[in-house]
């Protein structure tokens, strides 16, 4: 656990960010490995399965995600009020939640994924794959969320080391796990839905055993699970709104996918392995943000709003850099990266210039992530939901459908760019009204139990 209250908030954030990033990059590795061996062992087919694949678990788990991020804000606030029941019961509430919630979006994602497909014209002859890999994953979702409602936790409590170790070696044991079931056994599509499925359930049994032996804090047994219904309402105010954010978010990936889907399988298979790329390189962005809401999240439970404005300077000044740095590489290597997942040239070049346009717009996108990691951390997630939500319907998928007739895909690609620079724009208006600094669940709890 780590105390964010004191301290220099520059050095703080960064060393909270870099085994963040360290465990997301090998998150992602999860994928890349997946996308990797399918696209040189199985083909194009495949390797767009895949890609197809993402945005449709997205859709489906996104809003049991978003109301597990609150209940992190919940846990990083008690933690910094110094509330050591109180980060007990927010705990045991998010793992009873998870586990109910696993049970429907498994089912859900193995009875309507095909159909789903099929309502964004996924190509033919991608379509038997992607189905297969959705089924099979569906089938150990509660695996999945386990790790991650866990990783969140620890966040929560300042702990950012520990998932990284277990992600470190779940991401080894998927590559193995790979390799044996695509190209030793030739199970196909199959056999890389079960190395990650595997691998992510040896992470989370591990991690909860690990935990429950040397975690303070933590201790996980179903037997001693206790519900607390006023901090579950505190957890839904929070995360609702970010939930229903990365919902709709997940759905208008699905809406461009189906733009893409268009223009048949050379540009689908471009589409999923550049966008692979473009999430590796969003990391540091994303980690930035995650990092400074914890931040936030811990200096508004202390009552130190000062604190909060000066990390916010400190985390901008870093994301900046190593945005502009990651331009530059994914500008310089665009195509030999392309060329790691397939052979084929033509889904080679279109996944090349998709990069090219998209990477020199990094530091609009890290700024963008990290103004709105202030007020997810703060409590305040609703402006920040419409914000993402008007970038998205309104602005980017409407772009897409339009500038595609006249551009190809390269209209598809340009309306990206646009709609990061009207969400960072939104964001940093509303930051500046400085709404969001009365959030907080600890004040408005404070309140409640003097009225009640």
């Amino acid at each position: 656990m780590h105390d964010l209250t004191t301290g220099n908030p520059g050095k703080l954030i960064f060393r909270f960010a870099t085994p963040m990033l360290l465990g997301n990059v090998f998150q992602q590795l999860y994928t890349l490995t997946d996308s990797v061996i399918v696209g040189k062992f199985l083909g194009k087919e495949a390797l767009a399965a895949v890609g197809a694949a993402f945005p449709l678990t997205f859709s489906l788990i996104s809003l049991i995600i978003g109301v597990a991020s609150g209940t992190t804000v919940v846990i990083a606030q008690y933690f910094g009020a110094k509330d050591e029941v109180k980060v007990k019961r927010a705990i045991d509430t998010m793992y009873i939640f998870i586990f109910l919630a696993s049970l429907v979006m498994g089912a859900m994602g193995i009875i309507f994924s095909e159909s789903i497909f099929r309502l964004i014209r996924l190509p033919e002859d991608v379509l038997p794959y992607a189905t297969t890999y959705m089924e099979i994953y569906f089938g150990g979702i509660m695996l999945f969320f386990g790790f991650s409602g866990t990783s969140a936790i620890l966040r929560g409590l300042g702990d950012s080391k520990t998932p990284l170790y277990f992600l470190i070696v779940s991401t080894v044991t998927n590559i193995l796990f790979d390799l044996l079931f695509i190209v030793v056994f030739k199970w196909g599509i199959a056999g890389a839905a079960w190395a990650t499925l595997l691998s992510q359930g040896g992470a989370f049994i591990t991690l909860t055993l690990y935990l429950n032996s040397k975690h303070p804090v933590i201790n996980l047994s179903v037997r001693k699970y206790i519900w607390d219904k006023e901090i579950f309402r505190h957890s839904l105010r929070i995360g609702l709104p970010t939930g229903f954010q990365q919902t709709f978010v997940s759905l208008g990936m699905l809406a461009v996918l189906r733009i893409v889907n268009d223009f048949g399988t050379n540009t689908v298979a471009a589409y999923s392995v550049a966008t692979r790329i473009d999430g590796l390189a969003s990391l540091p962005a994303m980690n930035f943000g995650q990092a400074l809401s914890t931040y936030t999240g811990q200096n508004i439970g202390a009552n130190q709003p000062t604190r909060v404005k000066l990390g916010l300077k400190a985390t901008l000044r870093m994301s900046a850099m190593v945005a502009l740095l990651t331009s530059v590489v994914i500008m310089l290597f665009r195509h030999p990266l392309m060329q790691l997942f397939t052979n084929d040239a033509a889904v080679v070049d279109i996944g090349a210039h998709y990069l090219l346009i998209i990477s020199g717009f990094y530091l609009i996108f890290s700024s963008m992530f990290v103004v709105g990691g202030v007020m997810r951390g703060a409590g305040d997630t609703i402006i920040p939901m419409f914000i993402t939500l008007f970038s998205l319907w309104v602005v980017r998928i409407p772009l897409a459908a339009l500038l595609s007739r006249g551009m190809g895909v390269d209209g598809i690609w340009w309306s990206v760019p646009i709609a990061w620079t009207s969400g960072l724009l939104l964001s940093y208006l509303y930051y500046r009204t400085g709404r969001w600094k009365t959030k907080g669940v600890i004040k408005q709890a404070d309140q409640e139990s003097s009225h009640g």
